[in-house]
């Protein structure tokens, strides 16, 4: 199949203060004398990036995250976001993604990413309890985190949050008041996740060790049901299994992802998937650093994607969305027919409650939802 360019990116910044509990992404914690080193090899892949493409990238959308992008300091975050700049072309309408954590966050620094073109901003706030904050082992308190989203949105009003629920002990009526102070501030966008044990993180060594005790299913389910009650009360639409926005508002590079899109990446640990290929630069940053420094490829993994694959794919993360996904279209981009190759695990779904099909459009029930992970464990085989 003829894969369309990209018009997505993403670009990993691996700094934070310190690594949580919880936390398997590629980061490194306490190592800011890595910073300058790290600039200038972002530089580097990024001009090899335009190299092979014979021209700066066109981009709707553009996504900073990591770690903690705003951990760098001012001068280097400045130099950070000219670089993206100077390597990327932004199309009309551009959306461009930063993530940010409470702490990190100063009116000089809002300032820099405002002017230069950073148009949207997704806040790791987590929680607004303090004692959940504390289990979480976040740095920041519930009244810094609501003062924070109220002056960034002053300066970029476009704000995502992130919230977490499930935390060991914590109450469904907790919760509850996490989700009424999110919904009282000015956000636009909102994603809820139910706190995993990762292989490898604290937590799961601590959950195996009885320091920790998981929330029960049905106080899960109950957390998860209230948020879309909350949030839909708020004015932000459940458009994804973990993702609320108002309207307009949708993140539209994970969308971009969701619907099977292309897209570069660059950074440690970052995955880019480019004409059919999709690759994965290694995750240690000294390692990725030392690559790029001795001019050799920092990519650790790398497939290539059939075109069944890719429609597999494009349906099974597709129906996390919650107007569901169109066999058809999927058809149309991969040349596989989708409703025809998988029609016995599309009639097993259907016949458990947990999709519905009306002619190509496969979307979730309201049962699904709870089991969309089934879903799509089912849908890629």
């Amino acid at each position: 199949m003829n894969w369309p360019l990209p018009r997505s990116a993403y670009i990993h910044v691996p700094f934070c203060r310190h690594r949580c509990g919880y936390c398997n992404f590629s980061v490194v914690a306490d190592r800011d004398d890595l910073m300058d080193r790290y600039l200038a090899a972002i530089d580097r892949e990024l001009e090899q990036l335009a190299s092979t493409a014979n021209r700066a990238p066109v981009l709707d959308t553009l996504f900073v995250g990591g770690g903690t992008p705003t951990h760098l300091p001012i001068e280097r975050l400045q130099r950070f976001l000219q670089s993206l700049r100077r390597h990327f072309e932004l199309a009309e309408g551009f959306e461009w993604t930063m993530e940010a954590n409470p702490e990190d966050i100063t009116a000089e620094k809002l300032e820099v990413m405002s002017g230069i073109g950073v148009n949207r901003v997704s806040l790791g706030i987590q929680s607004f309890d303090d004692r959940k904050l504390a289990v979480l082992e976040r740095s920041h308190s519930g009244r810094s985190a609501a003062e924070v989203i109220q002056q960034v949105a002053e300066q970029i009003p476009n704000v995502s949050i992130d919230l977490i629920f499930a935390a060991p002990g914590e109450t469904v009526s907790a919760w509850a008041e996490d989700l009424r102070i999110a919904a009282s501030l000015p956000i636009t966008h909102v994603s809820t996740y139910s706190l995993t044990y990762e292989k490898g993180t604290s937590f799961w060594t601590r959950r195996h060790r009885g320091d920790l005790s998981e929330v029960d299913e049905s106080t899960e389910i109950a957390m998860y049901d209230l948020g879309r009650e909350v949030f839909a009360a708020a004015g932000l639409l459940h458009y994804e299994i973990s993702s609320f926005a108002k309207s307009g508002y949708r993140c539209r590079h994970n969308l971009a992802y969701w619907q099977g899109d292309p897209w570069y990446a660059a950074g440690p640990g970052a995955a880019a998937f480019v004409d059919g290929q999709r690759v994965m630069n290694h995750r240690s940053t000294t390692t990725y650093l030392k690559r790029i420094e001795n001019r050799e490829n920092p990519i650790a993994e790398s497939e290539t994607i059939s075109a069944e694959e890719a429609g597999r794919e494009g349906v099974a993360f597709g129906v996390r969305m919650i107007d569901g996904v169109d066999l058809s279209q999927i058809h149309a981009r991969t040349g596989v027919d989708i409703g025809s190759l998988y029609a016995r695990p599309l009639e097993r779904l259907q016949a458990q409650g947990l999709i519905r099909r009306t002619g190509d459009h496969i979307q979730l029930t309201a049962r699904g939802i709870h089991f969309a992970d089934t879903v799509a464990r089912e849908l890629l085989g």
